[in-house]
C-alpha cells in the first residue's frame, strides 16, 4: 500500500510520462510528410492555414461566385446590370482592394479567362448565320468601318497632340477600338433582348472585333522592323497576315469537325463535351502557335452555325455551363482593375483623352456609317453607345503589348513608356467596363422601344 506523499508523486509522474507521450506525439504528426498530393498541402497551424487558403485557387473560385453573386443581386435592386457587379466585387477583391485573393491564385485562375473568351468568340461567331448576314451585311459593314476609323483616328490624334511618341500612338489607337464582346453578349442575354438592332449590335462586334486582332497584329509585326530588324515591313505584314489566315482557317476546321461529331448525337451531355473539347484544343492550339484564339473560336462558331440549321444546338449544349464562367471572367477581369493607377499625371492625361477619344469615335463613328448605309433610326442613336464597353479584347492585346520580345531592343525609356502605355489602357478598362454595361442596357432598352418590341 502506498503512502499518501509517495502516491501523489506516482500520479505526478504519470501526468508527466502522459504529457511527454503526447509531446512525442504531436512531433511525430507535425514532421509526417502524407504522400497522397492533396493532403500534403494540408495545414497544422491557424497561419499556414491562411496563407494556403490565399494561395489555392478554389478558395478564389468560391469566394468570387458567391461575393460576385450578392454584388450583381444588389446592384439589378438598383436597375444596373449584373456584370457590374460581377466587376466591383473584383476590384474590392483584387490588389487594388482588400487582396483577398493571392496573387499566385490569380495566376492560376487565368485559365478561366481563356476559356471564357474561348466561349464569348464561339458564341458571337454562332450569331454570324449568312442568312441573317444577307439582310444587314451593309449597314454592318458601313457601321463596323465608320466606327473602327473614327475611334482609332480621334485617339491617335489626341495622344499624338499630348506627346505620346508615334509607336504607342498607332498601338492604343487599335486598342481603343476594340469592344468588349463578353460584356455585350451578357447584357443581351440578362435582357433577351432579340431583334435587327441586336443583330447588327453582334455583327458590328463580330466584324469590330476580327478587324481590331488583325489590325494589332499587322502592327505589332511591323514593330521590329520600325525599331531596327532586318527583316522588311513587306515581309513583317505577309507574315502577320498569314499567322491571321491560319487562325481562320483553323477555325472553320474546327467548326466542320465539331458538326461532324456533333449532327448525330441526341444527348446534349454529349454535345457539350464535345464541343467543349474542339473548344480547349483550339484554344491551346493558339497559344502554342501564336496565331488567334478569338478569331480561330469566332470562325469555328460561325462554320457550326452555318453548316446546319441544326448547328445551334451546339449553341444551346453550352448555356448551362456559361453563367459561372462568365461571372469568373468579370470578377477576375475585376481584381485586375487598380484605381492607385488613376494618380499618375501622365497616365491620368493620356487615359483622359483615351477614354474621351474613344467615347465620340465610337457614337459618331457609328453614327455616320449607320446614315451612309441609309439604316433605321433606332440604330443610328444607340448602336454607338452599346460599344463603350471594354474588357477581354483590350486587356489581351495589352498583355501582349507588355511582353512583346520586340520592346526590349527599344532605347532605355521604352519600359517606362510600355508601363504608361499599359496603365492608359486599365485606366480605360476600368472606367468602361464600370459605366459601359448599365449604358449598353439603356441603349437596347431605348433601340428596342423605338423598333416597338
Amino acid at each position: 500500500m502506498r503512502l499518501p506523499e509517495q502516491k501523489r508523486v506516482a500520479e505526478v509522474a504519470d501526468r508527466t510520462n502522459s504529457v511527454r507521450v503526447s509531446s512525442v506525439e504531436i512531433n511525430r504528426i507535425s514532421e509526417y510528410t502524407p504522400t497522397d498530393p492533396m493532403a500534403q498541402n494540408a495545414v497544422s497551424d491557424t497561419n499556414s492555414l491562411i496563407n494556403f487558403l490565399q494561395v489555392h485557387p478554389l478558395l478564389g473560385i468560391g469566394m468570387m461566385l458567391l461575393f460576385g453573386y450578392a454584388l450583381a443581386r444588389l446592384v439589378q435592386r438598383i436597375g444596373l446590370p449584373e456584370i457590374t457587379g460581377f466587376i466591383i466585387a473584383g476590384l474590392i477583391m483584387g490588389g487594388g482592394g482588400l487582396a483577398v485573393v493571392g496573387e499566385k491564385a490569380a495566376e492560376e485562375l487565368a485559365i478561366i479567362t481563356e476559356i471564357a473568351l474561348g466561349l464569348i468568340a464561339l458564341t458571337i461567331g454562332g450569331e454570324l448565320r449568312i442568312a441573317k448576314l444577307r439582310r444587314i451585311y451593309h449597314s454592318v459593314a458601313w457601321i463596323t468601318g465608320g466606327q473602327f476609323v473614327a475611334t482609332f483616328v480621334l485617339v491617335s490624334g489626341l495622344l499624338l497632340a499630348a506627346g505620346m511618341p508615334l509607336l504607342f500612338v498607332l498601338l492604343l489607337g487599335v486598342i481603343a477600338t476594340s469592344t468588349s464582346p463578353a460584356a455585350v453578349v451578357s447584357v443581351v442575354r440578362s435582357t433577351r433582348a432579340r431583334g435587327a438592332f441586336v443583330d447588327q449590335l453582334f455583327g458590328t462586334v463580330a466584324l469590330g472585333a476580327a478587324i481590331t486582332v488583325a489590325s494589332f497584329g499587322i502592327v505589332m509585326g511591323v514593330l521590329p522592323a520600325v525599331i531596327g530588324s532586318d527583316s522588311s515591313v513587306a515581309e513583317l505584314v505577309f507574315e502577320s497576315i498569314s499567322e491571321l489566315s491560319v487562325s481562320l482557317f483553323l477555325g472553320g476546321l474546327l467548326g466542320f469537325l465539331i458538326y461532324i461529331t456533333t449532327r448525330s448525337e441526341q444527348n446534349q451531355g454529349e454535345v457539350l463535351i464535345l464541343t467543349l473539347g474542339f473548344l480547349f484544343l483550339s484554344t491551346a492550339t493558339a497559344a502554342a502557335f501564336g496565331l488567334s484564339p478569338l478569331l480561330m473560336n469566332m470562325a469555328a462558331g460561325a462554320a457550326v452555325a452555318n453548316l446546319s440549321a441544326a448547328g445551334s444546338r451546339v449553341m444551346r449544349a453550352l448555356e448551362p455551363m456559361t453563367p459561372p464562367i462568365y461571372a469568373l471572367f468579370f470578377v477576375i477581369a475585376g481584381t485586375k482593375l487598380n484605381p492607385a493607377i488613376l494618380l499618375g499625371a501622365e497616365v491620368l492625361l493620356f487615359g483622359t483623352l483615351f477614354i474621351v477619344g474613344r467615347w465620340v469615335g465610337k457614337y459618331f463613328g457609328t453614327f455616320g456609317g449607320v446614315v451612309l448605309a441609309d439604316g433605321e433610326r433606332n440604330v443610328r442613336n444607340w448602336l454607338g453607345l452599346s460599344l463603350f464597353p471594354q474588357a477581354g479584347v483590350a486587356l489581351g492585346l495589352v498583355l501582349l503589348l507588355e511582353s512583346a520580345p520586340a520592346l526590349g531592343h527599344m532605347p532605355a525609356l521604352a519600359p517606362g513608356i510600355v508601363q504608361t502605355a499599359v496603365n492608359v489602357v486599365l485606366m480605360a478598362v476600368f472606367v468602361n467596363e464600370i459605366s459601359g454595361p448599365p449604358i449598353v442596357k439603356y441603349a437596347i432598352y431605348r433601340a428596342l422601344k423605338l423598333e416597338g418590341r
